[in-house]
């Protein structure tokens, strides 16, 4: 009877040391860096983000916001074969009063962000860990650029209000 009981009590007790010492001897977490800083408080020089807004900053009176009236539908293909589809839904954060002339050429604004998007999927901005803050920054930053182009400085913000993937079998 010992002789079976004996491998069991082996194991529980080389698993229960083992999580004990992974509990006693695990890393301290690192600080918190600012995205796109490097450990000495630097820049990179490839992630210049000085012309987008901060993600979050102080609430202002002095714009407007302005949801995109349909999601946007990304296929990634993969091989020739669309491997999943991502959903992505907009805010612009616009000067007070602009409203009407984006609303008027939103077709033409949604086409600029949609190719921003297909060309962010062909580079594989939608794979693996595609919710990472400084992938979304670089997807911000694109959609920032390209809204500027059309509307200039009417357009303050580009917001990532949703965004999802559904992974197809």
């Amino acid at each position: 009877m010992i002789k079976k009981l004996f491998p069991i009590l082996l194991a529980v007790v080389g698993i229960c040391a083992g999580l004990g010492a992974g509990v006693f001897l695990r890393p301290e977490p690192a600080p918190p860096v600012a995205i796109g800083a490097e450990a000495n408080g630097e820049m990179d020089a490839g992630n210049d983000l000085s012309e987008v807004p901060p993600i979050a900053g102080e609430i202002s009176d002095s714009v407007d916001y302005l949801t995109l009236s349909d999601q946007f539908i990304v296929p990634v293909v993969e091989d020739g074969k669309v491997k999943s589809l991502v959903l992505v839904s907009l805010a612009l954060e616009t000067k007070p009063g602009a409203q009407e002339k984006i609303i008027e050429n939103e077709p033409r604004l949604r086409g600029a962000l949609l190719q921003v998007m297909f060309d962010y999927a062909n580079v594989g901005g939608f794979d693996g860990a595609f919710t990472n803050s400084s992938r979304l920054m670089k997807l911000r930053r694109n959609f920032f650029e390209v809204a500027q182009s059309i509307f200039g400085d009417e357009i303050t913000d580009v917001i990532v209000v949703e965004i999802t993937r559904q992974d197809l079998s």
